[in-house]
């Protein structure tokens, strides 16, 4: 395993919540930068703030990964350093705690992987956040919007 660490820059937007969403990613191995990015017809901005980050694990090819995370979402952030996701497992959700679909997949693929979150304050200074906004804000307005098949099927069309 190298010992440099990937860096991973993430944002979820939606226009209207629920509404048309997106998110945007830039990964960072040293001096090689990669943007993702993808809208969604009808979403949530904590939905598009997850997604960023399961899309962002799910472009890696190799597994072991030190990875830095960071994020202006508290609810992603606070959710795995607090300890919230264990709980919502533990409990299998309960008392209406949301986004099942997605905790899931994101901790599956977080088990590959050696993962630290860094919250940043959004629509600040931060260069790659801002440029992650603006990804995720352009996915959003797009034309090419995806389904998100789990959130329209439980919150109907």
């Amino acid at each position: 395993m190298s010992t440099s660490s990937l860096i991973i820059y993430t944002d979820g937007a939606s226009r209207g919540n629920p509404g048309p969403g997106g998110y945007g990613v830039i990964l960072k191995w040293g001096k090689v930068e990669k943007e993702l990015s993808q809208g969604y017809r009808r979403t949530t901005n904590n939905r598009m703030e997850l997604m960023a980050v399961i899309a962002a694990l799910e472009a890696l090819k190799k597994e072991n990964l030190t990875i830095t995370i960071y994020s202006d979402s508290q609810y992603v952030v606070k959710a795995v350093q607090e300890g919230w996701l264990k709980k919502w497992i533990a409990t299998d959700f309960k008392g209406g705690k949301k986004n099942k679909d997605l905790w899931m997949r994101y901790y599956d693929l977080s088990k590959k992987h050696q993962i630290r979150f860094v919250w940043v304050k959004g629509h600040a200074d931060n260069f790659y956040n801002n440029r992650c906004d603006e990804l995720a804000t352009a996915a959003a307005d797009g034309n090419h919007l995806l389904t998100d098949e789990f959130f329209e099927t439980e919150n109907g069309k």
